[in-house]
């Protein structure tokens, strides 16, 4: 089987999900939307996701409604509607699960409050991996489409939703502390600004990880159940 993980720069990998994709037996080709992440201008043709069984979108330092990246967002919420529409399984994680919300008719706009750290995240069914602390770094959230199910909410916004054989959520089951550590670099000024401390920002990561790591790879083995089984 193969997969598709779209990235948006440098800093955005699959980490932790990719690696639980390459130990389920999952080729994963991956696609950098911007080469610089000081250049949010795009013009390379995205990849066709229906040569795929898994589509995997990433999160973004950027807004989906933000102009700097009119060249390339909805040439990308096109391509995941395709993959939606043909029955590809679909992963939006953050930024990537605006996409999907948009790419299925719903709506992007601020949320209330920016969530960046870890959060408590809390499913209608009690059993759902999607259950406990979840690392989140948003401005925005997501509405949830005509004809989906939402499926967890934290204290401020809807948290994952399912649409047919696609998953949105809105945080990051992919951070582990050597990603955040990237993160943090290239975002004091952002930090400063929220009154949050980077270096606690870690040092919670590195005690909450190894726990939200299994939580992630138990999420990633519910949505692909039914791709595992062919």
């Amino acid at each position: 089987m193969k997969a598709l993980v779209i990235q948006h720069d440098e800093y955005g990998g699959p980490g932790i999900v990719g690696d639980k994709l390459t130990g389920l037996g999952f080729e994963i080709n991956s696609f950098q939307v911007l080469d610089n992440l000081s250049n949010p201008v795009s013009t390379h043709p995205f990849p066709d996701p229906l040569k795929y069984e898994l589509l995997v979108v990433m999160g973004s330092t950027w807004s989906v409604n933000d102009q700097q990246i009119e060249s390339w967002i909805e040439r990308e919420i096109e391509m995941v509607k395709t993959a939606h529409d043909s029955g590809v399984k679909v992963l939006g994680i953050c930024f990537g699960g605006q996409v999907l919300s948009k790419a299925l008719g719903g709506n992007v706009e601020s949320a209330s409050r920016p969530e960046i750290g870890w959060h408590e995240v809390k499913a209608n069914n009690p059993d759902s991996p999607i259950n406990g602390l979840w690392f989140q770094w948003h401005y925005d959230k997501f509405s949830v489409p005509y004809g989906a199910e939402e499926l967890a909410r934290s204290e401020t916004c809807t948290q994952a939703f399912s649409m047919g054989s696609s998953l949105g959520i809105q945080f990051h089951p992919e951070v582990s502390s050597t990603q955040l550590a990237k993160w943090v670099m290239i975002s004091k000024e952002e930090l400063t600004k929220n009154n949050l401390d980077g270096t606690k920002l870690l040092d919670d990561t590195k005690i909450n990880e190894v726990e939200a790591s299994v939580r992630s790879e138990s999420l990633l083995d519910w949505h692909l159940a039914d791709l595992m089984k062919t």
